[in-house]
């Protein structure tokens, strides 16, 4: 008989994500077992298997999870009525307040690609460019010429954009000097004083 899915299963199931992100950032992907990742989830290794059958389907789990969220949020939040400039800045923040408290998860996406099949890296990869194709339709409204045949500058440009908030999670500490509304402001600062320069 099919196990049923508990009325709270979303939450429990993003809980046991979390934890397991984090099993996998402190440990390594090579590392970690399931057996510790059931632990740290405080679920057994049953249950953990009942819905991850594998390590690479929980790394996807995690993967997916949180860039399906991420484009989530980056969609609702869009105004495209707005200026571009202040359409570039709100989208930074929402992805600056979506990567708080999800730096294991971050570190797993950009650690354990390897770790996964051709089709769930397509998975993975269609959504990573529906985020970016966004960000870079905003950048060429600001700077049209990024895009131009002759010296294709948008991607590169879009993707140095995409380093300053991807890597924020290396050095940034919530509670210091410097908020993340704060660093929203200045890599949104740095893209449009530089793209304004770029020929």
């Amino acid at each position: 008989m099919a196990r049923t899915r508990a009325a709270d299963f979303e939450e429990k199931q993003r809980a046991l994500l979390h934890e397991a992100a984090a099993v996998f950032a402190e440990t390594g992907m090579e590392k970690a077992s399931m057996a510790q990742i059931a632990r740290a989830a405080q679920v057994s290794k049953a249950l953990l298997y009942h819905y991850y059958p594998s390590k690479d389907a929980l790394i996807f789990a995690i993967i997916h999870t949180h860039l399906a969220e991420l484009d989530d949020a980056i969609a609702e939040a869009d105004r495209p009525e707005l200026p571009p400039e202040d359409r570039l800045g709100h989208l930074v923040w929402v992805v600056l307040q979506k990567y708080e408290g999800a730096d294991n998860e971050h570190k797993v996406q950009l650690n354990a690609m390897d770790a996964l099949s051709d089709e769930q890296k397509g998975a993975i990869q269609a959504i990573e460019r529906r985020i970016v194709k966004r960000f870079a339709g905003v950048l060429r409204e600001i700077n049209p010429g990024l895009d131009s045949p002759e010296r294709p500058l948008l991607m590169p440009v879009t993707m140095s954009l995409f380093g300053m908030m991807n890597w924020v999670y290396m050095w940034f500490r919530d509670g210091g000097r410097i908020s993340r509304k704060d660093y929203a402001e200045v890599a949104t600062t740095l893209i449009l004083a530089g793209i304004k320069a770029v020929r």
